[in-house]
C-alpha cells in the first residue's frame, strides 16, 4: 500500500555545500546521508517525520554509468549534465513493494521488478531498502521504496526521535505538498496511471497519504510546501532549482 511521498532526489553538485545552504536558509537540519560506494554518489538527508530530503552528488560518474541497475543515480547524473541541480526524481513509500509490484505488473504497468540496495553511513552501519523503478525523470512518475525498518536510521526508536524532531526553522516540519511542472499534464497523469495506478482528481492534484502531489502544467521549477509549527515564520525561496515555501500549520501540529 502507499504510503505518501518518502523522499525527494534533489541532485546537487555537492551534498555539503546544499546542506549548508539548506540549514541556513530554510532552517532545517541536515542529520543524515552516507555513501553508494559501488555506484559512485553520496547524499546529505533533511528528514521530516519520515520523509525526507536526499540531496544527492555524484563523485565518480563512470560508476553511475556503469550501475545500469542504480537508476536514482543514472538520474541524478543526467540531471546535472543537462539541467544543473534540481529535482530529479522523488519516491513513494510503501508496506509491501513486492506485492505492489506485481499487482501493477499484472494490470500492465511497465515497473521493473524489485530489487535491493543499501549505503553505509559514516558509523559503518548499513541501511538497506528495496525499490521499484519505472524510468525515471523530473516529469514522469515516482519510483516505489520499502525500508527496512531496523538500525540507527529506521528502527522503531529512531522513528520515534524524527516525529517529535524540531528544525530551526520550523519545529516539526513536514512535507504537504509537491507540485512538479510538466509540459502536458493529461499525458504525465495517464504515465502516472499506467506505472502506478494513481488517478488525479480535477486540478491534476492527488492526495497520497497525507501529503499531495501536484501536476503544473508549463515551464517553471518544482515547488515544494513544507508545513512547521503555528507560528512558523513563513518564509519563500528558491535553492536548488526547486522553490521552497514554509507554511506555518494551523492547530497543534504541521499538517
Amino acid at each position: 500500500m502507499l504510503l505518501g511521498i518518502d523522499h525527494l532526489v534533489i541532485a546537487v553538485h555537492s551534498p555539503e555545500a546544499a546542506a549548508e545552504l539548506l540549514e541556513r536558509d530554510l532552517g532545517l537540519a541536515v542529520t543524515g546521508g552516507g555513501r553508494h560506494e559501488a555506484m559512485g554518489t553520496y547524499n546529505r538527508l533533511a528528514f521530516l517525520g519520515d520523509t525526507y530530503i536526499e540531496l544527492i552528488g555524484v563523485f565518480d560518474a563512470g560508476l553511475v554509468r556503469s550501475s545500469r541497475v542504480f537508476a536514482v543515480g543514472n538520474a541524478s547524473l543526467a540531471h546535472l549534465e543537462g539541467h544543473g541541480e534540481g529535482l530529479a526524481t522523488y519516491a513513494l513509500a510503501t508496506d509491501d513493494v513486492a506485492g505492489d509490484v506485481a499487482r501493477l505488473r499484472a494490470a500492465g504497468s511497465p515497473i521493473a521488478e524489485p530489487v535491493a540496495g543499501q549505503r553505509v553511513r559514516p558509523d559503518g552501519e548499513a541501511v538497506r531498502w528495496v525499490t521499484a523503478f519505472p524510468a525515471l525523470g523530473p516529469e514522469r512518475a515516482p519510483f516505489l521504496i520499502e525500508h527496512e525498518l531496523a538500525g540507527a536510521e529506521w528502527g522503531p526508536e529512531a522513528r520515534a526521535a524524527r516525529d517529535g524532531y524540531r528544525h530551526p526553522g520550523g519545529g516539526r516540519v513536514r512535507l504537504a505538498t509537491l507540485e512538479v511542472p510538466v509540459a502536458d499534464a493529461a499525458v504525465a497523469g495517464r504515465e502516472y496511471g499506467t506505472v502506478l495506478g494513481i488517478a488525479f482528481s480535477e486540478g491534476w492534484r492527488v492526495a497520497i497519504g497525507a501529503q499531495q502531489v501536484v501536476l503544473r502544467e508549463g515551464v517553471g521549477t518544482p515547488v515544494v510546501d513544507l508545513r512547521g509549527e503555528p507560528g512558523t515564520e513563513p518564509l519563500e525561496l528558491e535553492r536548488f532549482g526547486v522553490r521552497w515555501r514554509r507554511i506555518p500549520a494551523t492547530g497543534d501540529r504541521p499538517a
